[in-house]
């Protein structure tokens, strides 16, 4: 058997980076959660990205539950969310017993597509939030979508879960909005093996969500609770990981680039090719590389024969309203997100592999042209 090639799996710094911060932890004792990673990692995420405060919790769908309780949404209120995405976007709005409103995606960024986006508000202008994603790590149209969420003056997250280190028109995405999220599952960009982090220039409400993430533990000798809390705070040990993890970033988002101008560079000659878009105002961090097949060969062939090698990929995401959980709610949209689930697949994007890695890749693929 050949050598499984991942599709994104966790990159530790060659450095050793964070062996350091996680030995200080043991070496100190800080074990539990909270500790001086914890807020060191806070501090220099929220100065990477150019926010002024930051939350480390759990994971990516903890930061997007706690930002709609900090905006306000609660029972029977109305969220817009992109139906391309994972269900971790969609099922914190069901956390807070909301109701979820699904938004097409458009061909030029594969994200919210902003006229469908102004539908949904002449359907539902009592919408009480908007949750923007910014899928594989390629930008939302920012400067239309906070336009026209300015103009009905509603609060906006961003999940930039797989976009840390993209930037639009020269600002981290996750800094547009009210709130923004990370995540640093394993499979993300740079990983604490699992949790996330919420950022907003608003300190005030940053300190919070620390607190409702801290089991709303009111200052008293006793353990006093005036508020519903939850135990989302993130672990002084993987948040050390976290801190070594940051230093490799760059790397991290040089060598995605790398991998997405391999494919593009073998494959883009093949019939009914076509690569995840690129646009004068987004710099991605290319987290999948991703490509959609409009001739005779279908995702499930390439799909079944990197498999034979030992080769991970996988689809791009089911959109939310055609999963059996939330077809019950209201989509917006033409057709844009279903074509490219049914047409899309992610191909291998570890940042350990080699090129002769991603020539086995593109060999298998080449094969099903021949």
């Amino acid at each position: 058997m050949k050598d499984r090639l991942f599709l994104s799996s966790p990159h530790m710094s060659d450095e050793g980076y964070e062996m350091e911060y996680v030995i200080e932890a043991f070496d100190t004792n800080w074990i539990a959660p909270l500790g001086e990673n914890v807020n060191q990692f806070e501090k220099e995420l929220a100065a990477k990205v150019g926010s002024e405060s930051a939350a480390a919790l759990s994971s990516g769908t903890a930061a997007i539950h706690l930002a709609l309780k900090a905006v306000g949404v609660g029972e029977g209120d109305i969220v817009f969310c992109p139906t391309l995405t994972f269900s971790a976007t969609a099922n914190p709005i069901i956390y807070q017993n909301a109701i979820p409103v699904f938004i097409d995606s458009d061909y030029e960024s594969w994200n919210m597509c902003p006229k469908a986006l102004e539908d949904a508000f002449e359907k539902y202008p009592e919408v009480k939030a908007v949750i923007i994603v910014h899928l594989y790590g390629l930008s939302a149209d920012m400067d239309k979508i906070m336009e026209i969420c300015n103009k009905h003056k509603v609060a906006v997250i961003e999940d930039a879960a797989e976009s840390l280190g993209t930037y639009y028109k020269g600002r981290h995405t996750g800094t547009f909005g009210d709130y923004g999220i990370f995540s640093f599952n394993g499979n993300k960009i740079i990983t604490t093996s699992g949790g996330g982090m919420l950022v907003s220039n608003n300190e005030e409400r940053i300190a919070k969500t620390r607190f409702w993430a801290t089991q709303s533990r009111d200052q008293a000798r006793h353990y006093q609770h005036s508020e519903l809390g939850f135990n989302y705070r993130m672990s002084n040990v993987v948040a050390g990981i976290g801190r070594g993890q940051l230093k490799v970033l760059d790397q991290r988002v040089e060598k995605k680039n790398h991998i997405l101008e391999f494919y593009k560079r073998e494959l883009s000659e093949l019939d009914g090719v076509e690569f995840m878009p690129s646009n004068e105002w987004d710099k991605p961090n290319y987290w999948l590389s991703s490509m959609t097949l409009n001739g005779k060969v279908r995702p499930i062939d390439v799909m079944e024969a990197l498999e034979k090698e030992n080769i991970e990929s996988r689809p791009v995401w089911k959109p939310m309203h055609l999963q059996p959980f939330f077809e019950k709610y209201d989509f917006v949209g033409t057709d844009v997100s279903e074509k490219l689930f049914e047409n899309g697949i992610c191909l291998p994007s570890d940042t350990k592999l080699t090129d002769e890695d991603l020539e086995r890749v593109v060999k298998t693929i080449k094969g099903l042209w021949r």
